[in-house]
């Protein structure tokens, strides 16, 4: 549906403004470096990153809102962008993309009712290509309906709850039908509270209504509960690109996992391998694990877990898993869905994550237990 192919979009550096009538340097800062994937029809993919990463960059170029120097980036079969070294170049305007946008701050029309702002991008077409009046109006009402809105077709815009202009802005993008929907942070404006409740409802019409779209945020859990999968990207690079349970759950980096979610991170070095069973030495003794990382044996290596994957128990199960180390609990968090852990174990501080009904008094032994299978592993930045 989507193919963006070896992206490139790169700005002016500072040094090159002082310097450039006294050596002619070209510096250039590379807010997206060959950057290739596809998005499938029906799927919401979503790029992830913090600030500066390029993500937001990405997600104009294909808009149509940023010239990118060089790549490819076509919807359903036809060029939206392409500039290939001995190529002219192909750059269709913005306006004529006929892609669907929501951004961060709702840009909803304050002096329009709720119908007028979502009949407006239709409107405004030109004359071969603007529905009739009818058209018009039972479209608007279909996908008012669909928000939940329809009931507010004729208040002012200005006069509805945050909730209900980001769906307005997002009713004002799907009207138009678009083959593409694009989202930069569009629910980060919102009340920790709002936010959650939407991000299942955005995820729920999504599916309904088999949008392919192209999610922007630098919030986890977001891209976590909404996407089909996701790209984590560094510096204008994607880093990792995959499922949500396999970023989170199989992190290629020390970056990526801990960009998602908390990990523990215990410095190992691969002494045996076989296959895809790799056994580590720590400082604090050998750990077994299941790793697909082709990394050879006396590779410094990080081994990153999860603390909800950590089990702590006050009785040893020495022969029944193959991971078990002996700690002390230091410290203890009630965070209502669960109780974190921090065990001491040898010059390692592990953090668990359980029930919230198991709590365990500070100085008290217990048992760690690591399962090989929960264990990923990264190479050293």
């Amino acid at each position: 549906m989507l193919r963006v192919e070896n992206l490139v979009k790169s700005f002016d550096g500072e040094r090159r403004r002082r310097r450039a009538a006294a050596t002619g340097a070209t510096d250039r800062v590379f807010a997206v470096n060959d950057v290739s994937f596809t998005v499938h029809e029906g799927d919401m993919f979503t790029l992830l990153g913090p600030s500066g990463c390029g993500k937001t960059t990405t997600l104009r170029s294909i808009a149509g809102l940023e010239r990118p120097d060089s790549g490819i980036i076509e919807v359903g079969g036809q060029a939206l962008f392409r500039s290939l070294e001995g190529q002219r170049v192909l750059s269709v305007s913005a306006n004529e993309r006929g892609l669907g946008m929501v951004f961060q701050s709702y840009a909803i029309w304050p002096h329009m009712s709720v119908f007028d702002n979502v009949a407006f991008p239709l409107q405004v077409r030109k004359r071969g290509q603007r529905p009739g009046k009818r058209e018009i109006a039972e479209r608007v009402g279909r996908v008012l309906a669909t928000m939940e809105l329809d009931a507010l077709a004729g208040r002012q815009a200005t006069k509805l709850s945050g909730g209900q202009q980001q769906r307005l802005a997002l009713a004002r993008a799907l009207v138009i039908e678009p083959p593409l929907l694009l989202l930069d942070e569009p629910l980060s404006n919102l009340d920790a509270k709002l936010r959650e409740s939407l991000r299942y409802e955005l995820k729920r019409l999504q599916r309904e209504l088999g949008i392919t779209s192209v999610y922007v945020t630098h919030d986890q859990t977001e891209a976590l509960v909404l996407s089909s999968s996701v790209a984590v990207m560094r510096d204008g690079n994607i880093i990792q690109l995959g499922k949500p349970r396999e970023i989170y759950q199989k992190p290629n980096s020390r970056f990526v996992a801990e960009f998602i979610g908390t990990s523990n991170f215990i410095p190992a070095k691969v002494e045996a391998r076989d296959g895809e069973r790799y056994s580590v030495a720590t400082a604090d003794g050998s750990l077994a694990l299941n790793s697909t990382a082709d990394l050879a044996v006396g590779t410094d290596v990080i081994v990153s877990i999860r603390p909800e994957a950590v089990d702590v128990s006050a009785v040893s199960r020495t022969g029944e898993i193959p991971n078990e180390w002996k700690g002390t609990v230091v410290t203890r968090a009630f965070l209502g869905e669960a109780v974190d852990h921090v065990v001491r174990v040898g010059e390692f501080e592990i953090r668990a994550r359980g029930n919230p009904s198991v709590s365990i008094r500070p100085g008290t032994d217990v048992f760690v237990q690591l399962d090989p299978d929960k264990l990923s592993l990264v190479p050293v930045d």
